[in-house]
């Protein structure tokens, strides 16, 4: 499973440790929104490259978005995250009303950095590039 991510954002950065942090068996690899693979991923799934504002998850040959895309990752989360996924019995358009709210705010809510941060061993083991 590829979760690809937006590797300035603050709010992100915090997303991608938690989910590092959970998942023990590293069912997860990780790939930056802004890197050259990513974008010859979003390009096979015909998704446009410019202001994609969500996360973004590939299993199985399937693209996850927005809320799909947050519940389908905490499904696979060690412990008890995995009960997230009773959100999806909330209809799609109120979850993705309030994930893209979260996410078009994300750099003024939680700030953003000039550059990826890939420095944990751990997240770097997982970075696909």
């Amino acid at each position: 499973m590829i979760i690809i991510f937006d590797g300035i954002c603050n709010l992100c950065e915090d997303s991608v440790n938690f989910i590092v942090k959970r998942d023990k068996k590293a069912k997860f690899k990780l790939l930056q929104f802004q890197s050259r693979l990513a974008k010859n991923y979003l390009e096979n799934y015909n998704l446009k490259f410019e202001n994609l504002d969500t996360v973004i998850l590939i299993r199985n040959d399937k693209i996850y978005l927005k809320s799909d895309a947050a519940l389908e990752i905490a499904k696979y989360l060690d412990g008890n995250w995995k009960y997230l996924y009773i959100f999806k019995i909330v209809p799609k358009f109120i979850r993705d009303a309030i994930y893209m709210y979260i996410s078009k705010n994300r750099y003024r809510f939680f700030g953003k950095k000039e550059s990826c941060m890939v420095n944990k061993k751990e997240i770097e083991d997982r970075l696909l590039k």
